[in-house]
């Protein structure tokens, strides 16, 4: 199945302004709780002229790491009706993301609930704006190439979309590792068989793959 991400790269910022106190919310793909709190910290330096730096994360294809700061705001009130609405964004599987809003007060006291649904809002809004994709398990396989046909071997399956993710030469040979399409990575019930298949009607011979683990692919 996989789960859903903000699209390679992502770095955004979205404003918004609720009675006079202005919301700058900071959405960030990471990898890992490192560079969640780095992206925190380098928010509240950015702007160390702002009361608060209310922030959430979510790490890992679980969702197994989550964490969530109210950072001086009435405690509930911010951190985690940040954290809910990047659980429950969309498909409701979207992780590895960190999101910070910041907020310049504006002199007029929202209330409980005024904070709760403003942070809300605010994360969800960024979330409107940003790329989203879904990463998915690539299972990885091997074969061997013999080495007088590996240059144009290879060749033929890069250009037919197939991904070549390692060569490795030895004496006898060269072993290819390739991945799923990523149309087939969508599918789970398309494996070997399916590729090993593609790969033979390309090369004009049998090939055989053997399993070599998996990695994260995203769509």
């Amino acid at each position: 199945m996989g789960y859903t991400v903000l699209a390679a790269g992502t770095d955004l910022c979205h404003q918004i302004e609720v009675r006079r106190s202005v919301f700058l919310t900071r959405l960030v793909r990471v990898d890992d709780e490192d560079r969640a709190r780095r992206v925190i910290a380098e928010q509240r330096r950015a702007h160390h002229d702002a009361r608060h730096h209310v922030s959430a994360f979510l790490i890992g294809p679980g969702r197994d790491v989550q964490r969530s700061s109210d950072d001086g705001e009435p405690a509930g009130t911010a951190g985690i009706p940040t954290l809910q609405a990047l659980m429950q964004y969309r498909d409701g599987r979207l992780s590895d993301v960190v999101a910070v809003t910041t907020r310049w007060f504006g002199g007029i006291k929202l209330g409980a609930s005024g904070l709760l649904r403003t942070y809300s809002e605010a994360v969800g809004r960024a979330l409107d704006e940003a790329a989203l994709t879904r990463r998915v398990r690539q299972q990885r396989f091997t074969t061997t190439l013999a080495m007088a046909d590996a240059g144009r071997e290879e060749a033929v399956l890069r250009a037919a979309g197939i991904p070549v993710l390692d060569l490795s030469y030895h004496a006898t040979g060269v072993d290819l590792t390739v991945g799923r399409t990523a149309e087939e990575a969508a599918d789970p019930r398309r494996g070997a068989a399916d590729l090993g298949a593609t790969m033979s009607g390309l090369l004009g011979r049998p090939v055989r793959l053997s399993p070599a683990g998996s990695s994260w692919l995203d769509l």
